[in-house]
């Protein structure tokens, strides 16, 4: 019998196969069998285009905010409850005439504050703008109430306008610009050399129902205007999706130069209030705690760190919270500065900015899904070898056995 050892060689012999009718069995008989005998049959798929970026369409969902609004709403119940049960009068007029009006200029600043985030400039120079307001107000108030209002404001919307040139021109974050403006009006703040007494007699709680229900409307029709996609997107047009620095247009520089505008013009608001009301005379300090109080409501309330997402009654019911959080520690003579509930504050700011930035965005295929999408459009290829050959029918069996 006569026997050929190269009829059944494996690939890698070192012997080539001689014969192709028996090699074409091999292959034949081979895959039968389950045997791997080309390896580039089984190499892996290589892509030869790049897949889709997923990119942020500026969808968000609401209903995460508005499921977190409903627990602000349990939270500031509770706190009037323990309110109440502590002092009934402290719910009850006159009382809560000052309570509203504390309220409003807390929330105006919360107004500014959203505004600005969502807009993607974060304005830290609210606090001090405010502080600076009220110190105006207290030493010209017995002027009246308008001539110690308008120059506060018009200086304050110059320098927002000047803040944001410098954020559009020269793009460079906002949070820094605003920062160093407000380092400025601290220096203004700190040039007395004491307390400063307010002048006017102008008693707001007269009309505290008037300014809390104005900051009601304002921040419920703003965050309904918000919950619109185009108005939302067109406002948080700044919001990073890149590289930061990189120009973006005269429809971004628009929503950032009103917001840091609006938002000055608010903290002089609160300024004001505050002082007009206030028992004490106003300190000089810096008004940063303010500026931490105000961004974290914002943030607390379910307006995005990041910028563009933010709900519809978050700002009104986080802002009744801390006031009636503010009196009730009052009340008990707890003390606690305005510098821990400020740190507070804006660290349950940050954890409430991850879970919308985590649950708010709108669904993204899966990177398996993009891949599939890709095979389907044939932008990808296997690795096969240059030329194949299907097992032909196998040559008639010889007499090499006999």
């Amino acid at each position: 019998m006569a026997y050929d050892d190269t009829t059944f060689r494996r690939p890698g012999d070192e012997k080539t196969e001689s014969d192709p009718a028996a090699y074409r069995r091999r292959v034949q008989y081979d895959d039968t069998a389950g045997t791997t005998l080309d390896q580039s049959l089984r190499s892996p798929v290589t892509t030869t285009g790049a897949l889709p970026a997923v990119t942020d369409d500026g969808r968000d969902r609401l209903g995460i905010h508005l499921g977190w609004e409903v627990m602000l709403l349990v939270a500031a119940g509770v706190l009037g409850f323990l309110l109440r049960r502590e002092d009934v009068a402290a719910l009850q007029r006159p009382a809560l005439d000052a309570l509203l009006v504390t309220g409003a200029a807390i929330g105006l600043l919360t107004l500014g504050a959203g505004l600005t985030l969502r807009a993607g400039v974060p304005n830290l120079a609210l606090g001090p703008i405010s502080l600076a307001a009220a110190l105006q107000y207290a030493e010209n108030g017995d002027q009246g109430v308008v001539k110690a209002l308008v120059p506060a404001l018009i200086i304050a919307a110059a320098g927002a306008l000047a803040i944001a040139a410098l954020v559009v021109v020269l793009h460079v974050p906002g949070w820094a610009a605003t920062l160093a403006a407000g380092l400025g009006v601290i220096v203004y703040i700190q040039m007395r050399s004491g307390p400063v007494v307010v002048q006017g007699d102008w008693d707001p709680t007269g009309k505290a129902f008037l300014f809390f229900g104005g900051f009601a409307v304002l921040a419920v029709l703003g965050g309904a205007l918000g919950a619109i996609g185009p108005v939302r997107r067109f406002v948080g047009r700044m919001r990073p999706v890149g590289d930061p620095a990189r120009r973006r247009g005269a429809a971004a520089a628009v929503p950032a130069v009103l917001a840091l505008i609006v938002s000055s013009v608010f903290a002089v608001g609160a300024g004001v209030l505050f002082a007009a009301q206030a028992d004490r005379p106003i300190e000089p300090e810096t008004g940063i705690e303010w500026t931490g109080i105000a961004l974290g409501l914002a943030m607390l309330a379910g307006t995005s760190a990041y910028g563009r997402r933010g709900g519809i009654f978050g700002t009104l019911f986080a802002v009744t919270a801390l006031t009636l959080f503010l009196e009730y520690s009052d009340r008990l003579d707890l003390k606690i500065a305005l510098f821990a509930i400020a740190a507070a504050v804006f660290t349950a700011g940050l954890i409430v900015t991850r879970f919308v930035e985590s649950y708010g965005a709108a669904y993204q295929p899966a990177a398996t899904e993009e891949w599939n999408a890709a095979a389907s459009n044939g932008t990808w290829s296997p690795t096969l070898p240059e030329t194949w050959n299907s097992p032909a029918t196998p040559a008639p069996r010889s007499d090499r056995w006999g």
